[in-house]
């Protein structure tokens, strides 16, 4: 199965130099720093009365999304730096708790040396990502006043994913690119209040090998793992005033189920009504099994004041 993963990887590597061979185009960016932002806030907010029939509960929602890269090009280097992040929560009338709706921060950064005159680059990456806030599970089953009601289950850097290593970047410009590592490093990073567990209780060790806290071991801080990886970023505009930006991160881990791939991709769609206003919708999926037996879905629409930063 390793075999198969990094053949997989490899050939994909080559579709990507065989058809990179052309001659570079140059394009208007100057070299040195180059630098754009963005900030959007949305906010969504649903009343009904007592007398309403239909249904519904009071609520209010707010997001807070910031992108934000910083690029640098000179001769034959190439270095694109992004950061993002994104929070948002949600109340409804009548919760003693307001509740996430998204926690994101992450750092992409991809150093490049161009391979002759042609759009592929000898690279180095780096990407980190983590939470803002802390993340609870909530047992319906007992009052929002009684103790047990939430548990906490996550918080910044833990979960924490730091990955690093060697590869080949295509790049047609700062828009659209792949870079492909065969020779990853990962680090998964947690808090240790959540893998502590008795080594003298055969049983709660046992329940927790069943269900390692995102695949750490027992009173570890931190997994290792070494694999393959492809990132690929593509911002389009699909029309006047509409474009839609995608990311996607592939990672196998040769070390421990390399059949397993992790995925993580999000589109993001902005639509400007004006120079501040704009419809900002985001679908993001993950599988990772670490976490959880299945794809992870999230959905966001809003509309909202949109800044460059």
């Amino acid at each position: 199965m390793f075999k198969k993963t990094l053949l997989s990887f490899s050939l994909l590597a080559i579709s990507f130099i065989a058809s990179a061979q052309e001659t570079k185009k140059k394009d208007s960016i100057p070299d040195g720093w180059n630098n754009s932002g963005n900030f959007a806030f949305t906010f969504n907010q649903a009343a009904f009365n007592t007398e309403w029939q239909g249904g519904g509960t009071t609520n209010y929602a707010g997001n807070i999304s910031v992108t934000y890269d910083l690029n640098y090009r000179k001769d034959k280097v190439s270095w694109n730096n992004r950061f993002l992040l994104d929070y948002g929560l949600t109340k409804k009338n009548g919760d003693k708790y307001t509740t996430k709706t998204n926690d994101r921060f992450e750092l992409n950064s991809i150093l490049g040396k161009e391979i002759r005159d042609t759009n592929l680059y000898y690279s180095l990456f780096l990407n980190f990502k983590t939470q803002i806030g802390k993340g609870y599970t909530f047992n319906k089953d007992l009052e929002q006043s009684e103790p047990g009601y939430r548990t906490e289950v996550s918080h910044i850097f833990s979960p924490a994913y730091l990955q690093f290593g060697p590869g080949i970047l295509w790049k047609k410009n700062d828009n659209l690119y792949v870079n492909v590592a065969p020779i990853t490093a990962r680090f998964t990073i947690v808090d240790k209040q959540f893998t502590k567990v008795d080594e003298n209780d055969a049983e709660a060790v046992r329940k927790y090998e069943e269900k390692k806290y995102y695949g750490v071991e027992a009173n570890k801080s931190y997994k290792f793992g070494l694999g393959a990886s492809l990132s690929g970023y593509a911002k389009f505009q699909l029309m006047t005033n509409v474009s839609a930006e995608n990311i996607l991160n592939l990672y196998s881990d040769y070390l421990q189920k390399p059949e397993n791939v992790d995925i993580d991709y999000t589109l993001n769609l902005v639509m400007k009504i004006n120079k501040v206003l704009s419809t900002n919708v985001t679908f993001q999926a993950i599988y990772d099994d670490d976490a959880v037996q299945g794809f992870q879905i999230r959905e966001a629409l809003g509309i909202g004041v949109n800044f460059t930063l």
